[in-house]
């Protein structure tokens, strides 16, 4: 693969705020800093950098910044004060919750770093897996015998494990980087913060919860957060909007807890999180950096269910910037807004709801997934005689049964070409790539093929790949994501801080060049699988990593060999 690709798309300048604030130089206070480096970067002129803060909103389109008005509160600070890359694309062809976030700090795509969809199908158990299901854990906090989770799945590192490899300080102790993730949904906060990570914090039945791969029971400070029950609290109240109101079930239960999680209390709940992690880990205030991830979950749910052109959706949307101006606020408080490197971005976008499109007398429409398997059996009974040839089937991704191919000798090559012909027959399928073109290089070299190979992985992909026509979606109701097309490869991407130089860049970048940029700003190796490039315009010197010099060794005696 090419080490660069070539341009994307055609540039789409979006009118965004851009005026432009000066950074402020914050230096560690001297007499009382312990002896790290940060003492020696503000001798050269560097601001330390004390936190590293991903701030995610789930399935936040890049046009919300300014599709229902200019922003008024952290997204205002955010376009006002940092680098905003107004074209910012996905660079992988499966557009899901798990790639995104996945992608965030590790600048990987899934070819790299294995993490394909939310859940894919595994051969060797013949089921299907969670990206994050690790049955060798446990849920800590949590009631029932839900499967344990954990990032074992993910294959590369990311930015919090490169800080955590780079310390010298022993892990676990004062002097090393905290690193820390926090979101409802569990792959959300494990998969930006690592196989490093100190703690991610997640919700089961309502509560935050956390894996025994990090910890074996709940700090005080989360069971505090727990115990004042903000689900509870939402029984027979309503969320009111511009224009209709949703009221809540009047007695707790699993129903109201679905509906505040999926409202903007949801969003609430991952914001005390953030406070209590803040307040009571000490990110970014015991003279180290640290790492913060915070996804924002409840958008995903609202725009699922009710499109982006829906009042919910608006309403979420002011409700979430507001949200994140309180987290700024917060930080500000405990460590300096000007002394954290900030992160902003989206895991994917979304598809308007099918109706609003037909009615506009634009192409697109309701797909039946199931017209697919069914022309790929007949085709496979038609050559190979009648047979169950499908393993497993979850769009874009096909699994052939192997063990019947070679029960029958029949070559997995022919078998795929048979079966991809059949699926392209199908109406609103765009294309249908096999394993063999894309692992063999055997693909067209345009745009979409290329989103295709960064989204497949050798061991865990499928036999074939799948794209529907721009418009289409699987989704029985609402709306959904997952495709290469803009309308869910298209995020916003901003960052803030030392090192960051303001400004609107309209030039095209990938979500893949974040982990690399953050990486050289804080003077750290990238990630391990980054397959991104440091966006070199938007850095300026000036900013570094705090990390624990390593202990002096004692002088060697006179005569010492």
């Amino acid at each position: 693969m090419a080490a660069r690709r070539p341009p994307r798309r055609v540039l789409v300048t979006r009118a965004l705020l851009a005026l432009v604030m000066s950074a402020l130089v914050v230096a560690m206070p001297g007499a009382q800093a312990p002896r790290t480096a940060a003492t020696a970067a503000a001798r050269a002129g560097d601001q330390p950098v004390k936190l590293v803060l991903l701030v995610a909103v789930d399935q936040f389109r890049a046009d919300y910044l300014t599709r229902f008005g200019a922003p008024r509160a952290g997204l205002r600070t955010l376009v006002t004060r940092g680098a905003v890359f107004t074209n910012a694309y996905l660079e992988h062809g499966h557009t899901v919750t798990a790639v995104g976030h996945s992608t965030m700090l590790t600048g990987a795509t899934p070819s790299v770093s294995g993490i394909i969809a939310n859940s894919w199908y595994e051969r060797s158990t013949k089921g299907n897996v969670e990206s994050v299901t690790d049955a060798t854990v446990r849920i800590v906090g949590g009631e029932g015998s839900a499967p344990g989770v954990s990032p074992r799945r993910l294959l590369v590192t990311t930015l919090g494990d490169q800080l955590k490899l780079a310390s010298p300080a022993a892990p676990g102790s004062s002097e090393a980087p905290r690193v820390i993730g926090i979101s409802i949904k569990d792959r959300s906060a494990i998969l930006p913060s690592g196989h490093a990570a100190d703690a991610a914090y997640f919700v089961r039945n309502g509560k935050f919860v956390t894996s025994s791969y990090y910890r074996d029971a709940l700090p005080a400070w989360v069971e505090a957060v727990n115990a004042k029950d903000l689900i509870g609290s939402q029984a027979g109240k309503r969320w009111e909007f511009e224009g209709g109101v949703h009221e809540y079930p009047a007695e707790p239960g699993s129903r109201l807890t679905t509906d505040v999680l999926t409202g903007p209390v949801g969003n609430e709940l991952v914001l005390a999180m953030a406070a209590g992690a803040l307040e009571h880990e000490r990110l970014g205030q015991r003279g180290v950096t640290d790492v913060l991830t915070v996804s924002f979950s409840a958008n995903d749910s609202v725009g699922h269910k009710y499109g982006p052109e829906s009042p919910e959706v608006r309403d979420m949307t002011a409700q979430v910037d507001r949200q994140i101006q309180r987290l700024f606020d917060e930080i500000e408080k405990r460590v300096g807004l000007a002394n954290v490197l900030v992160a902003f971005t989206a895991d994917h976008g979304a598809l308007p709801l099918p109706e609003a499109i037909t009615a506009l007398r634009i192409p697109g429409g309701r797909f039946k997934a199931q017209l697919v398997q069914d022309a790929v059996e007949a085709a496979l009974d038609a050559r190979f005689g009648q047979a169950t040839w499908v393993e497993s089937m979850s769009l874009p991704q096909i699994y052939l049964n192997h063990a019947l191919l070679a029960e029958k000798k029949i070559e997995p090559v022919l078998a795929r070409r048979v079966a991809a012909e059949a699926a392209a027959t199908v109406p609103h399928v765009a294309r249908t790539y096999t394993r063999d073109a894309i692992v063999n290089g055997q693909m067209e070299g345009d745009h979409i093929s290329e989103l295709v190979v960064r989204a497949y992985h050798r061991e865990r992909s499928g036999d074939l790949f799948v794209v529907l026509e721009p418009n289409w979606t699987t989704a029985t109701t609402g709306t959904s994501h997952g495709t290469p097309y803009g309308y869910d490869a298209h995020i916003p991407l901003i960052i803030m801080g030392p090192g960051v130089k303001p400004g609107t860049y309209p030039r095209n970048v990938a979500l893949n060049d974040l982990a690399p940029t953050l990486a050289t700003v804080l003077g750290v190796e990238p990630p391990n699988g980054s397959q991104g490039h440091a966006i070199a315009d938007a850095i300026r010197g000036g900013a570094r990593a705090v990390l624990p010099l390593p202990a002096k060794k004692p002088a060697a005696h006179a005569g010492t060999p």
